[in-house]
């Protein structure tokens, strides 16, 4: 496509395992791959590379998010376990939610409970049992995975760790997962990279005011909020790139914005050396099937 059709710019691609063997393609052809669908730190090198523009928080971030949360409730260290999908998606949770736990001081990471499961199955008898057999029974599971499989596997293991709090990272697809675990749904928490869907902010406004305009009788979500975010700031990068822009041109003028108000509560920013938009994570719990905020203090008896 770059080749053949003269792309400018790619936007809104899904899926960490994708990024991996594709971002070495827009480098080459020094083609912009902008507001990829992953929190994933290949997307997030240090220098980073000029072609690679992130809008969303880091799965670093998010799982950071959880771990703070879970030490605030009272889980200990040793009663965290994981479940991830064995590939770069799967590892790039792990290793960020591994980072938060170092920083808290936690020096036995890997002998945390680690169950995996293969990508595009729903096979988690496996990952389930190695969680279970875990010496110390987790009170709290973190889940790298999309929503087939989670679900599958928060519905088997509730049946053994009744009192476990389940954690997904925004890439679950939090709407996807609710409909899929019905009632099975209360107490799930998931990690998200946008703001609430009914918060009073002039950019979530904008954006139901477009889906109903554009999309009739399609319900607001998490993803599509995001895509409408990512290419609102896109849209600013593109005005900066001036008329008739070429490639290089529509990375400097996203790289040049600094600190933009797209309408939410803080500006978000891009630089040289700031490849990512927003750092900021809303991290919500499934309560009466709607998505509420995490009182992490309150979460756990």
């Amino acid at each position: 496509m770059i080749q053949d059709d003269d792309v400018l710019a790619a936007i809104g691609n899904v899926g960490t395992p994708t990024a991996t063997v594709t971002i070495p393609i827009y480098n080459e052809y020094k083609t912009l791959l902008y507001g990829a669908f992953t929190g994933a730190g290949v997307l997030r090198k240090s220098p980073p590379d000029r072609y690679v523009i992130n809008y969303r928080a880091s799965y670093v971030q998010e799982t950071a998010a959880m771990v703070d949360g879970l030490l605030e409730a009272g889980v200990l260290p040793e009663e965290i376990a994981f479940f991830t999908q064995n590939d770069s998606f799967g590892d790039a949770g792990y290793n960020g939610a591994a980072q938060a736990l170092t920083a808290h001081g936690v020096d036995n990471i890997a002998a945390l409970a680690h169950g995996r499961f293969t990508r595009g199955t729903r096979n988690i008898h496996q990952g389930l049992a190695t969680i279970l057999e875990a010496p110390v029974t987790p009170r709290a599971i973190i889940i790298v995975g999309t929503y087939g499989p989670a679900a599958d596997f928060i519905r088997e293991a509730k049946n053994d760790l009744p009192d476990a709090v389940f954690l997904n990272v925004s890439f679950v697809g939090s709407q996807a997962l609710m409909d899929e675990l019905g009632d099975l749904a209360e107490g799930v928490i998931i990690t998200q990279v946008v703001p609430p869907l009914d918060a009073d902010l002039p950019a979530v406004e904008a954006y139901r005011a477009a889906l109903d305009a554009h999309a009739s009788g399609s319900e607001p979500d998490f993803i599509s909020l995001e895509g409408y975010l990512a290419a609102k700031l896109f849209v600013e990068g593109v005005k900066a790139a001036g008329a008739n822009p070429d490639r290089d041109a529509i990375v400097d003028g996203l790289l040049g914005l600094g600190s933009v108000d797209i309408g939410l509560e803080e500006p978000v920013s891009l630089g040289p050396n700031d490849h990512q938009a927003s750092d900021a994570v809303w991290p919500t719990i499934i309560a009466n099937g709607r998505f509420e905020s995490v009182e992490w203090a309150s979460l756990l008896p």
